[in-house]
């Protein structure tokens, strides 16, 4: 039965690989099928196949103008909404900057005090790498601010 599933499967992806070839089958002396391109011998038949169903491709939607109701802004709503944006950025900065400048005054350069119950130097060395990643995502939250911040020029 394994060998019968087996067969069809290759049957099946020969015919959609060549369209057009002649699939045989062909049952030997001990009733094992099988399928292939030629049909040579006893006991072998051409199988008649359906033909594949194709579809031409979609074609692709132009890009044109934009219709003439589409919403355009102004200038001045534009340059109001851009401002706005700049002071969001600015603030957004400005809180970061602090974030980052609390964060620095606790990591102390790698060497941050021990708090009451750090007792183990495990638990320090883990808050101290904790403190350090935090430092460094601060930073780079900092850094990609100011590059949003710049890029409104």
């Amino acid at each position: 039965m394994k060998q019968l599933l087996i067969s069809a499967l290759i049957l099946i992806s020969v015919n959609w690989a060549h369209a057009d070839s002649d699939i045989f089958v062909c049952v030997d002396a001990n009733g094992v099928k099988t399928f292939g391109n030629v049909g040579e011998g006893k006991g072998c038949k051409k199988v008649d196949l359906p033909g594949l169903n194709t579809f031409p491709a979609p074609t692709a939607k132009k890009v044109g103008k934009a219709p003439g109701d589409f919403p355009k802004i102004d200038d001045s709503t534009q340059k109001k909404r851009d401002a706005e944006r700049r002071q969001i950025l600015s603030d957004e900065l400005k809180a970061e900057q602090k974030k980052l400048a609390d964060l620095n005054a606790q990591y102390n350069n790698g060497e941050p005090e021990r708090q009451g119950g750090e007792r183990n130097y495990a638990k320090y060395q883990e808050r101290t790498e904790n403190l350090k990643e935090d430092v460094n995502r601060a930073q780079q939250n900092v850094d990609a601010l100011q590059r949003e911040i710049n890029g409104l020029n």
